[in-house]
């Protein structure tokens, strides 16, 4: 037994029991728990829940998370026009186009090819609030919520272009969704061949309607906009097919007012989770921990500042850092009460390294809203309070 208990001395604690005077705060010995259940629960004391934003966006409580996989029912959510309700005996994925022969495949007949099971993120291409962000107050949730990781199982892409038969002049599929909006993509055939699922499970239940049940598109390391939810269709060509999710949106200008197009690659990205905004600091030795990540590959060093990105510290990865995944990094800090900043930096394997804002804002220029992975600056006042240093992208 520990030496106090909640401040209690250990001779005072065994009195207090043999008083039965612990059953007056809640002694769990003292009264029976609930009985199993259908459907397991979160402790009542676990405050966890998205934040939903305009009826279109809904973030993911990084700071109140641990590990790296994300609860399915805390995964962030980004709908172009609301969660369609589907019957799984009923919906169908078609493949057709520069095929040998088009195909159709019921929910059941995709469960049948051989399964593949992948751990990885998925992030909205507009996860950036900083970009419209200008109150400090502001939490890592609302910062970088727009990405959620989970470990996900569904049949290789590679597999069903197989049994259709792909033609040797198709250079591009269009992915197509279920819901009221539509939503179509175009996507390289060579993602495809490469490391593309069409999954539906998440966190080995069947997957959320939220988050594309009964099937959706999976590209790993990809913006989430091209990840189609509620596959139902996809179409093989020469030509990308030059849809409004690729041409009026999830495009980037730059700085010389050219428009880059089919910009899919996510880059490395890195928050510090926590200390962060609302905690208040004590003086002391703590441990700076966060998440980083990168749509190029594995996560090959965190470097985290605490002297407002003077000078920059290693910090220790938490294994397994797998890649196109989310990795943990902490490093210990003694704060000695004077006023600073923190922030973090993610390098991944390819020497990709993450942006300050102001080297984006140089190369990008002032209108772009996405792929937007800038160094997270969190100001440390000398009364210990947290707040996000915010950004003048005008």
């Amino acid at each position: 037994m520990n030496k106090h208990t909640n401040g209690i001395g250990r001779r005072s604690f065994l009195a207090l029991g043999a008083a039965g005077s612990l059953a007056a705060v809640g002694d769990p010995t003292k009264v029976p728990g609930t009985p199993p259940s259908a459907l397991g629960q979160r402790a009542s004391h676990a405050a966890l829940a998205r934040v939903p934003l305009a009826g279109v966006v809904s973030y993911t409580p990084l700071q109140d998370l641990h590990g790296t996989i994300t609860p399915a029912d805390l995964h962030f959510e980004r709908h172009h026009a609301g969660i369609p309700d589907i019957d799984p005996a009923e919906h169908r994925l078609i493949i057709h186009g520069l095929v040998d022969k088009s195909l159709q495949f019921t929910v059941e007949e995709l469960k049948r090819f051989p399964a593949e099971t992948r751990t990885c993120f998925i992030e909205c291409s507009g996860n950036a609030s900083e970009y419209f962000q200008s109150s400090p107050e502001v939490t890592p949730q609302l910062l970088r919520g727009l990405t959620s990781q989970s470990e996900w199982t569904g049949v290789r892409l590679k597999t069903l272009f197989a049994e259709v038969g792909v033609k040797p002049e198709a250079r591009w599929f269009l992915a197509e969704g279920s819901d009221a909006a539509v939503l179509t993509r175009s996507i390289p055939i060579e993602k495809a061949w490469d490391d593309a699922l069409v999954v539906y499970a998440q966190n080995g239940e069947p997957l959320r309607p939220a988050q594309g049940y009964p099937i959706r598109l999976l590209l790993p390391g990809w913006e989430g906009n091209t990840c189609v939810k509620w596959l139902r269709r996809m179409e093989l060509s020469t030509e990308p097919f030059m849809t409004r999710e690729e041409t009026s949106k999830y495009t980037d200008t730059l700085a010389d007012g050219s428009i880059r197009q089919f910009s899919f690659v996510l880059g490395p990205n890195s928050i510090i989770t926590s200390p962060a905004y609302p905690e208040a600091l004590n003086t002391g030795w703590m441990e700076i921990r966060g998440l980083a990540w990168s749509g190029r590959g594995k996560v090959a060093l965190v470097e985290v500042s605490t002297d407002g990105m003077k000078t920059w510290q290693e910090a220790k990865l938490q294994g397994p850092v797998l890649s196109k995944a989310h990795t943990r990094f902490r490093m210990g800090w003694q704060w000695d009460g004077k006023a600073t900043q923190i922030a973090s930096r993610c390098i991944d394997e390819t020497g990709a390294v993450q942006p300050t804002h102001a080297a984006l804002k140089q190369k990008r220029g002032v209108g772009t809203g996405y792929h937007i992975n800038t160094i997270v600056v969190w100001n440390v006042a000398a009364d210990g309070r947290m707040t996000f240093k915010t950004e003048n992208w005008s």
